[in-house]
């Protein structure tokens, strides 16, 4: 069972989902407009949002949150790559491909970050094109600016 809270941010709702005392997913919730919907808050889940809360204002740059991490094999060594990925900085999708081992999987590491289940905490938003564009982010690139704003990367 996932118990479900929303939290307003600074980059709009997110939906963040405690299971068995772990955060299991941290997304976007754009289909609510006005008052935040009711859910079930937990320890968990207040922590994850004092602690994106703590990001946004500068004073946090590396989260201490339990994670439950549901994904393929491939999935959950692409998201430890990206937890490896300094506050403040970038990677491009070869850089990840290569720290997994296969660099011609740049695709593959495209796909495992927009299934990333837990934004933000896992900073899928710190992975750009090779040419240092932004490319691809399931919240929308104008989140991803948002995200690489706040650590002090500018991109336009």
């Amino acid at each position: 069972m996932v118990d479900t809270a929303y939290y307003q941010t600074e980059v709009g709702i997110l939906r963040i989902g405690v299971r068995d005392g772990k955060i299991c997913s941290i997304e976007l919730e754009n289909d609510y407009k006005g008052n935040l919907p009711g859910g079930q808050q937990t320890e968990c889940s207040k922590q994850a949002a004092i602690q994106i809360e703590e990001y946004f204002k500068g004073q946090r740059k590396q989260f201490d949150l339990p994670l439950d991490l549901s994904g393929t094999e491939f999935c959950k060594k692409v998201w430890a790559c990206l937890l490896e990925i300094p506050y403040g900085e970038t990677r491009s999708y070869k850089d990840i491909a290569i720290a997994v081992g296969n660099e011609k999987a740049t695709r593959a590491v495209g796909m495992a970050n927009h299934r990333n289940p837990i934004m933000i905490v896992i900073p899928c938003h710190r992975v750009i094109g090779t040419n240092g564009t932004l490319v691809g982010y399931a919240g929308g690139l104008e989140v991803k600016k948002k995200l690489l704003n706040t650590e002090g990367i500018c991109c336009d």
